[in-house]
């Protein structure tokens, strides 16, 4: 238990010492991630998908490019990051719906009317880093990948989880969640 508390203790302090950042959105890091986590239990995720959204954009906190990377025109990958670092903790029902949040809206813009249109401006400029809509085969691909629902799931919960002014729980309030979802990664049934 003393692994899994310091990896929890590390993603606390690292929305300590980064988590004010911003975005090019109208919250920070903490309140995008806090709000995905609150949308996430309303809709009844299963603990590793609320733990997921929680942690969907650790990839920016691990980066050391800065926040205005976008802005520069650098794709800083931010999902494979996360995915990778989560991925050797969590296992992958944290993993790849943190990986693949970024196709889902490459996904989402492909196959749904109207999706791209609500996208924040920051979404857009990091759409068109990020590849752009999904051709029809790209869709049809990644609609078959394991984790497309959750990854779909989270990437609503980011376009959500963006308002000024919430009341939110603390990251150190998910850390039982955290905890029962690294000890199931770890000991599988």
């Amino acid at each position: 238990m003393a692994a899994d508390s310091d990896v929890i203790d590390r993603i606390i302090q690292l929305f300590q010492r980064k988590g004010d950042a911003t975005y090019g959105e109208h919250v920070t890091q903490t309140e995008h991630a806090l709000q995905c986590a609150a949308l996430a239990e309303a809709a009844g995720a299963d603990p590793a998908t609320v733990v997921a959204a929680l942690l969907h954009d650790i990839g920016h906190l691990l980066d050391r490019r800065g926040e205005d990377a976008a802005e520069r025109g650098i794709d800083t990958r931010h999902e494979v990051l996360g995915a990778q670092w989560l991925g050797r903790h969590f296992g992958s029902a944290v993993s790849e719906p943190v990986r693949w949040h970024v196709d889902a809206k490459r996904y989402l813009c492909a196959v749904e009317t109207g999706y791209s249109d609500q996208l924040s401006e920051a979404s857009k400029l990091s759409l068109g880093l990020q590849g752009g809509p999904f051709s029809p085969s790209e869709a049809s691909d990644f609609a078959s990948r394991p984790y497309f629902q959750q990854a779909v799931a989270v990437r609503r919960w980011d376009d959500a989880g963006k308002v000024e002014g919430l009341e939110l729980r603390t990251v150190a309030a998910y850390r039982e969640q955290m905890e029962t979802v690294l000890a199931d990664a770890q000991n599988p049934c």
